[in-house]
């Protein structure tokens, strides 16, 4: 390495360094995050990226913009830590690259512009203050996931589209792309060679066990703000929120359903309830007689009984709903989620009961699927639906049965006292956090558009 090359490797270093010591005085709470991140002179790159574990800078961008204003480099080493604490370079998935990148930098910039802190502050643009303002009027808390869904509605031209991107961009997003390329070039090499071991899965393995270490930060820093930075948690109150709506607990769908299902015993051979030992011994004593048979019956957990009530009231669209039980009917429909014997009601409501169907296989699931139509769009009531399930439970309809699931938008009146069985209102988030409360005894879900993985808050 030439002397030249390292001074440079330094100075980038030195520039890093000055603006993350500015950072910490002024931020406390960032300690754990601002030293989360070390520093790499890449020029690959005109500018300065992060790809979750290292800041990659070319150091002529770095000089550049600390001579020019040195709040310039704090504000571009925020916008990363802040990427990574919400694990923007981690969660792409199948999302357009381009909105997905627009709708992260809108997203961290908004929470940047927001601090009230000298060595962050900038004067923030009328174009930028339009669109915070647009923006706020859809989401309560500016996620890059709601950014993202509104932007994708909002039909932006070319140019429209450029020059959003041109105000809101910071640092070079480049090296999450290559991540994603590193993944496919490592999947060829693995393929070409068994004998090696799959340098894919490790890379993936890697990535999984960064973005655990910035989720343990950013839970740290959530944690820290409410209580002991309590009053600077008040000051970056932004931050705080979103925060909280990032670190959500997250549940797979399939897992989420296992607190609807029914311990009971059903016939088929439970491989588990004797010894081999005894049974190969028999055999070779008697020669065909084995000394313990096995069970024809064991204990399993399936749906045997279940309520499941779509809110069709007109605030709730009908596209959303008919998403949300596509996503519950993939999972019922597979055979290993019933009993030979079971029973779901799937009520459409809105301030009545508008329709009450009965599903007693995957084959009337599958019908009712095909043949969904929507009714309603009165106005919001949860009583009835509860009213009407007590009745049926007068009636001995239902011999036990484990929880209701109440999807719905969350506006309207609840019943004062706890059912009999598990419940849980279930909110389709697409990113757009909601603090609309349920009551104490009921469970809060919110369920994402993209996938089959949950948020879940016990109220």
């Amino acid at each position: 390495m030439n002397e030249t090359h390292q001074k440079l490797i330094d100075i980038g270093s030195r520039i890093l360094g000055a603006s993350r010591n500015e950072l910490y005085v002024s931020m406390r709470f960032l300690d754990l995050a601002l030293s989360a991140l070390r520093y790499e002179m890449n020029l690959s790159s005109l500018y300065v990226g992060t790809d979750g574990e290292k800041i990659l800078f070319n150091p002529r961008y770095l000089i550049q913009r600390y001579l020019s204003d040195r709040v310039l480099v704090n504000r571009v080493y925020l916008h990363m830590v802040l990427h990574c604490l919400f694990r923007h370079p981690f969660h792409q998935g199948q999302r357009e690259e381009a909105y997905w990148n627009l709708a992260c930098d809108i997203a961290v910039e908004s929470i940047v512009d927001a601090l009230p802190y000298r060595a962050v502050q900038l004067v923030v643009s009328d174009r930028r203050a339009e669109w915070y303002e647009k923006l706020r009027r859809e989401l309560p808390v500016l996620s890059a996931e709601g950014i993202y869904e509104i932007l994708q509605k909002e039909a932006l031209s070319i140019q429209e589209f450029g020059a959003l991107q041109l105000e809101f961009w910071v640092d070079d997003h480049v090296f999450w792309q290559k991540r994603q390329e590193d993944d496919s070039k490592a999947k060829q090499d693995g393929e070409d060679s068994e004998n090696q071991e799959d340098p894919r899965r490790q890379e993936e393995e890697h990535r999984q066990q960064m973005e655990e270490a910035w989720q343990e930060i950013s839970e740290k820093m959530q944690t820290d703000l409410e209580t002991f930075s309590k009053d600077a948690g008040e000051e970056a109150g932004e931050l705080l929120q979103s925060l909280r709506v990032e670190n959500r607990e997250r549940y797979d769908y399939r897992r989420f359903l296992q607190k609807f299902v029914t311990c009971k015993e059903e016939m088929q051979v439970d491989d588990d309830s004797y010894d081999y030992i005894f049974y190969t011994y028999g055999l070779q004593l008697y020669g065909n007689l084995p000394l313990i048979e096995a069970l024809e019956y064991k204990e399993v957990k399936k749906v045997e009984e279940l309520v499941i009530a779509l809110d069709t009231s007109e605030s709730c669209e009908g596209d959303t709903v008919r998403r949300f039980l596509e996503e519950t009917y993939a999972i019922l429909q597979q055979n290993e989620s019933f009993f030979h014997s079971f029973r779901v009601h799937i009520l459409q409501c809105d301030a009545q009961i508008q329709q009450d169907t009965v599903i007693t296989s995957a084959q009337e699931l599958e019908r009712y699927m095909e043949s969904f139509v929507l009714r309603g769009n009165g106005g919001t009531d949860f009583r009835p639906v509860f009213s009407y399930v007590a009745q049926l439970m007068e009636e001995k309809v239902f011999r036990q049965l484990k929880g209701l699931i109440y999807f719905t938008d969350g506006w309207g009146a609840f019943p004062k006292r706890r059912p009999p069985y598990d419940t849980a209102f279930v909110f389709l988030d697409d990113g757009m956090y909601n603090e609309r409360e349920v009551p104490p005894w009921a469970m809060k879900v919110v369920l994402g558009r993209k996938d089959l993985e949950i948020s879940y808050q016990k109220e």
